[in-house]
């Protein structure tokens, strides 16, 4: 199910400076979240297992299932929304793991993937949303006038963004120790531009659901792309300070004004 990872030059690295505990898996299945029985497995790759839990209090009463799994004790690797590269610190030492879609990728915007996940690991910031809002996430499910699910993708969005805004000055200072990676972040950026820009016309159109576009504008943030209204409003210092009351903040009033 799982076999060590090769690093290319620059991807090694950059492990060594951010990251020199992690193990780095590719899986030999896609999966959003690994089933129990798998994600108990990696327990034979690694010294220990401590499965992250949160207080049920948090979540609203229509949470979706996954969510209130990760919340319990339950040992829960990967949620939707993670992308093709998934990090962890419920294991010792912390884990990186690659899922078979990156296949056909090219291989410099892989390796800025999993520079990336090092990056994350080493800001030690909380491994998913629910972490990042704590007992705030009630409070965001009634400022987000969405069902369950796309509540879910906006907190995931907002907390991709306010991570984005303190990797994004580290992706950026690497045009000189790491040429390659800082291109491959550079051009993902690049490829993003048109479609951001776009988004509040797709939006308005019925063209692209509300949390499709903040998923799309919170991912753009580490690229350091200009952002449209109403996104602007989470490209700034007092997002990244302030966190979840501003993200609160800002979904309550985006909101109201669409609902005007």
């Amino acid at each position: 199910m799982f076999d060590g990872r090769e690093l290319s030059s620059p991807v090694e690295a950059v492990r060594d400076v951010y990251a020199p505990d992690v193990q780095v898996l590719d899986c030999e299945r896609d999966f959003e979240t690994l089933p129990p029985a798998q994600a108990e497995d990696l327990g034979l790759l690694v010294d220990s297992l401590e499965p992250a839990s949160y207080p049920t209090a948090w979540l609203p009463d229509d949470a979706p299932t996954l969510l209130a799994r990760y919340a319990s004790s339950d040992l829960t690797i990967g949620m939707p929304g993670d992308g093709s590269v998934v990090w962890t610190r419920q294991t010792d030492p912390p884990l990186v793991i690659v899922k078979p879609r990156v296949e056909g990728s090219p291989d410099a915007f892989v390796d800025f993937l999993l520079a990336e996940a090092f990056v994350e690991l080493d800001l030690e910031v909380p491994e998913q949303f629910l972490g990042f809002f704590e007992a705030d996430y009630r409070e965001l499910d009634r400022a987000v006038a969405l069902g369950p699910s796309s509540t879910y993708q906006v907190a995931a969005a907002l907390y991709d963004g306010w991570v984005g805004l303190q990797t994004r000055d580290v992706f950026a200072g690497w045009h000189d120790d790491h040429p390659e990676l800082a291109a491959a972040w550079q051009d993902a950026g690049t490829r993003l531009e048109d479609r951001v820009s776009g988004l509040p016309r797709a939006v308005a159109r019925g063209e692209t659901e509300f949390a499709d576009a903040t998923e799309l504008a919170c991912a753009a943030i580490k690229h350091a792309i200009e952002l449209p209204a109403p996104f602007a409003a989470l490209d700034t210092d007092a997002y990244r300070d302030h966190g979840p009351e501003y993200g609160i903040k800002w979904a309550e009033k985006t909101f109201e004004s669409l609902a005007d």
